[in-house]
């Protein structure tokens, strides 16, 4: 049986992989254009704030990405014998807690500016010798924002699907959402140009709520990968659907009286470990050899699969318990 830690993707993987950095090259290079237009047309308005704030936090998680694939697919040594696929969850972390620590603040400044009744002004500027009204340069940087990302972000959806990669998903789902910081800014301007100047400070709580919400979801996910959480799904909607194949795999193979099956994410890969409480000690190097490399040609998300034949198990949860039934006249595999 090999080493059980994988490194790579599968080679039919390595094309995706490809085109998840090249675009979320492009992701970086449309960011830093967004938010330069942005801060050239901020005025004083707190809308433009919070979505010039959110175009700029957005640049965190395709960096994060970046600086995760180049670190976790590095070999396993003495001092990292797993591997360097946690570095994922490293960066899916800091992105996400920079996301909600952001979005409180902006949330609490804008109530605060909110109840001073501060009125922000939207004057006019010069552009090639005509007085043009900032808030249609406003309204322009604005779409700029949030048209092509919302594309992009679908696209990334698909990749990291594909390669289960929770930073890439969080990326896609923040340049979704990019349309309703970019509508709510829309709204706060318009309001600033009929009068309405209450409209721009409540805006601006619309996209912090957003972006601390996005926060708040990614934190609590990222954390939960780090202390070996269940594997779910990249939208962490559901309970990843290898855990029941695992399960299944193990509960046909007959040797086996009774197992512990315990599943825990490592990045963008799955590590298994089963202890197995055997029916008879006949010929179990072979049998576990057998039953690792079946559960590893599920999928290649299942890198770091350990099974272990024990001599009983005591306080094992109930739900990681799998008993096969043992097949007539048969002792063995």
């Amino acid at each position: 049986m090999k080493y059980p830690v994988g490194r790579e993707i599968p080679p039919e993987l390595q094309p995706v992989l490809r085109k998840a950095i090249r675009l979320e090259w492009i992701s970086i290079a449309y960011l830093i254009s967004a938010i330069t237009a942005i801060y050239f047309t901020l005025g004083s308005s707190q809308a433009m704030r919070g979505a010039w704030l959110e175009d700029l936090l957005s640049l965190a998680p395709p960096i994060a990405f970046m600086v995760a694939t180049r670190i976790r697919y590095k070999p396993p040594n003495a001092r990292f014998a797993y591997g360097y696929h946690r570095a994922v969850e490293v960066a899916f972390l800091a992105g996400a807690l920079a996301l909600l620590i952001m979005g409180v603040f902006l949330v609490a400044d804008s109530v605060l500016k909110l109840l001073s009744g501060e009125h922000p002004p939207i004057g006019m500027v010069e552009l090639f010798d005509w007085q043009v009204w900032l808030g249609w340069l406003m309204l322009a940087a604005l779409l700029w924002s949030a048209i092509p990302v919302l594309i992009i972000g679908r696209i990334k959806i698909k990749l990291a699907e594909k390669l289960h990669d929770k930073v890439l998903y969080a990326d896609a789902q923040m340049n979704k959402a990019d349309w309703l910081t970019a509508g709510a800014a829309i709204v706060g301007v318009v309001g600033i140009g009929f009068g309405a100047w209450w409209l721009d400070a409540a805006a601006a709580i619309v996209i912090g709520l957003d972006i601390a919400h996005d926060g708040l979801k990614y934190t609590r996910g990222a954390m939960k990968d780090l202390l070996d959480g269940h594997p779910r799904t990249p939208d962490e909607s559901a309970v990843h659907p290898l855990v029941p194949k695992v399960q299944a795999v193990v509960a046909e193979l007959d040797w086996i009286e009774v197992a512990a099956v315990r599943m825990r994410e490592l990045g963008h890969v799955i590590s298994v470990s089963v202890l197995a409480v055997p029916r008879d000690e006949n010929a179990l190097l072979d049998r576990v050899e057998a039953a690792g490399e079946r559960i590893c040609a599920l999928d290649w998300k299942l890198q770091d699969v350990v099974v272990a034949v024990v001599r009983e198990l005591e306080d094992a949860p109930e739900d990681v318990l799998v008993r096969p039934a043992a097949r007539a006249g048969a002792t063995s595999r």
